[in-house]
Parts: structure tokens; C-alpha cells; sequence
């Protein structure tokens, strides 16, 4: 009931984040802990998340996933729905007044006004960072937990952030940086 009320009577006793119901709180404690029960099979790789390792054995195993519109990933109100096909189909209806960057949804546009006000109202509780968006904070947060979802196909190396392991792809390929 709390997912429709909007209810958050659940908090995290480190950062005081709220949540609907325990479960989520359990899951996001791993990110202060650093706990990682989630191990890949054929690399031995940990992970935070169940999500997290089914997103890396896709590199063992090649698998693309693929996006059909007509096959329903959520159940949403209709105006809520309309919005989210947006990101399938690739139409942005929300135009900066600022720069004229466009997004698919309002929530993103909304986070982009930051960039030009300075306003940083996400802070993290370890190190007190504040950050425009959320996305940002939780890639921060690795910097403390040591999490590090992204893996190397080649030689399994990990690495906390995509760029990094972008960068480390060419030790491999032998493609010089631009």
C-alpha cells in the first residue's frame, strides 16, 4: 500500500533515505556496507545486485536485449505511459528554455536546469559532495563502497565507472585516445 500512498516509513539508520517498504532498505544498505552476495558463475565477479550480475553475464554470453514497445515493462497510468514510450521511441518533448537540449521525460529536463542555476541539492552522506542529480551521488558512492559494476570482457578487470572501463578497452584494442 505504501507504493500508492507514497508512504516512506522506512529510513536508512547512515543516510536517511526513505523507502516504501524493507526490502528496498535491505538492498540499499549494500551500498554503505559494501556487501556483494551476488557472484557470476564463470568469472567469480561480485556484485550488489541481482540486477547488476545479470547485466554482466550478458558479457559472457553476448546477449542483446531487445526493446519491443508492444511488449508491456511496467504498468503505468496513461499519462504516466505516454511519457515512458518516449524513451522507446526516442521522441523529446521537453525542450531546455536555456540551451534547447530535449528530453524524453520532464524529470530529466528538470535535472538539466541544475547545470545552468548551480544548484546542487543532492549531498552525500559520507563525505558531505553535493552533486546536480541523483545519478550522480550514486556513481559517487562507489568512490566509498568500492562497488565496481562495470567488467572487462577480455580480462575480467573491474572498474567503478563505464569511462573507465572505455579507456581500459583500448589496452586491448590498441585504439590510441583522441
Amino acid at each position: 500500500m505504501h507504493t500508492h500512498t507514497g508512504e516512506k516509513p522506512v529510513s536508512c539508520s547512515v543516510c536517511s533515505a526513505k523507502f516504501s517498504v524493507k526490502a528496498s532498505l535491505k538492498k540499499h544498505i549494500r551500498t554503505h556496507t559494501g556487501e556483494k552476495p551476488f557472484s557470476c558463475t564463470v568469472c567469480h565477479a561480485q556484485f550488489s545486485y541481482k540486477s547488476s550480475l545479470i547485466v554482466h553475464i550478458r558479457t559472457h554470453t553476448g546477449e542483446k536485449l531487445l526493446f519491443l514497445s508492444s511488449m508491456p515493462c511496467k504498468i503505468f497510468s496513461q499519462r504516466s505511459f505516454n511519457g515512458h514510450m518516449c524513451i522507446h521511441s526516442g521522441e523529446k518533448p521537453f525542450k531546455c528554455s536555456v540551451c534547447s537540449a530535449t528530453f524524453s521525460q520532464r524529470a530529466y529536463l528538470n535535472n538539466h536546469m541544475h547545470t545552468h542555476t548551480g544548484e546542487k541539492p543532492v549531498s552525500c552522506s559520507v563525505c558531505s559532495a553535493k552533486f546536480s542529480v541523483k545519478a550522480s551521488l550514486k556513481k559517487h558512492i562507489r568512490t566509498h563502497t568500492g562497488e565496481k559494476p562495470f567488467s572487462c570482457t577480455v580480462c575480467h578487470a573491474q572498474f567503478s565507472y563505464k569511462s573507465s572501463l572505455i579507456v581500459h578497452i583500448r589496452t586491448h584494442t590498441g585504439e590510441k585516445l583522441p
